[in-house]
């Protein structure tokens, strides 16, 4: 199965502290560049972060974003200063048995007193934080990974069916290459016979051997399109690859190339020249979409 380097997902997880909400968003790259963008309390979290994106995505410029939504309810402590309290409680009392003041000591008294009831702050560790990020993480990765194969294997039908179109193209090319020295044969007699014919001499038919020889190895194009359907065929072995393959498929589409700008300098033929102009017009849909495979 192949890849593509396009693709989103999307990772969502929720605890009694934290809501988090993580996107991965993918697209045509050389390399393997990730982009994280998130709080600053959870930098400490990018190495892990990029450590699971690259065992699944090995090429692409890869951007994550990451929300994190902190609970406050749950993060700190209400209890009451009774030390502190006891003592204005104390006073309290004092005041009322010096001066005679009948009014009781009320709940309302009690929680206006400064530092009678305190509120503490619970520090979250470390690993809190990422028991919420990772589920959120894995979730997205899961995603843009079945989405890029989604994608990858229209390419591959895409790239097959190019393919295909390349070697019935070829077929036809030799089917006209063997008249090529024929035309020539013919033109080169023709041409030494109008030549001659005033001069009462005949043909040298060894010469006229030699000449056609070595036009015919100048113009002989076996080896580049037996070179072609190799290349055709390594295509196809390397589209059921379960490895990371786009690299390959680029080097092999620039092979492709110079066999038929090969085959294109050789052949005088009109019909194989504009037989040429097809090939390249199929090799360059093939390589815009190898860009977009892993």
């Amino acid at each position: 199965m192949i890849y593509s380097m396009t693709g989103f997902g999307r990772g969502e997880f929720s605890n009694e502290a934290f809501d988090v909400t993580l996107e991965i968003k993918s697209v045509n790259n050389r390399y393997c560049d990730i982009i994280i963008k998130m709080p600053k309390k959870l930098n400490v979290f990018e190495d892990r972060m990029k450590n699971k994106i690259k065992a699944k995505l090995s090429r692409g410029r890869i951007d994550v974003y990451v929300n994190l939504e902190e609970k406050a309810y749950d993060n700190y402590e209400v209890s009451a200063n009774f030390e502190v309290l006891d003592k204005y409680v104390k006073v309290y009392k004092e005041i009322q048995s010096r001066y005679g003041i009948k009014d009781d000591l009320n709940l309302s008294m009690l929680t206006r007193v400064q530092e009678g009831i305190e509120v503490s702050y619970l520090e979250r560790g470390e690993e809190d934080y990422w028991l919420a990020i990772e589920p959120a993480i894995d979730q997205a990765i899961d995603r843009i990974v079945a989405m890029r194969a989604l994608e990858g294997e229209q390419l591959r039908g895409d790239i097959l069916s190019k393919v295909a179109n390349i070697k019935n193209t070829l077929s036809a090319i030799e089917v006209h290459t063997p008249r090529i020295v024929e035309n020539y044969r013919a033109k080169t007699r023709e041409r030494i016979s109008d030549l001659l014919l005033d001069m009462k001499a005949e043909i040298d038919e060894m010469r006229l051997a030699n000449e056609i020889a070595i036009y015919a190895d100048k113009t002989n194009i076996n080896e580049e399109i037996v070179r072609i359907y190799s290349h055709l065929e390594q295509i196809d072995t390397i589209l059921t690859s379960t490895e990371p393959v786009g690299r390959k498929l680029d080097f092999l589409v620039q092979e492709l190339n110079r066999e038929i700008n090969t085959i294109g300098s050789k052949s005088p033929d009109i019909d194989i020249s504009n037989l040429v102009i097809e090939l390249k017009s199929d090799i360059e849909q093939i390589r815009e979409q190898i860009q977009n495979i892993e």
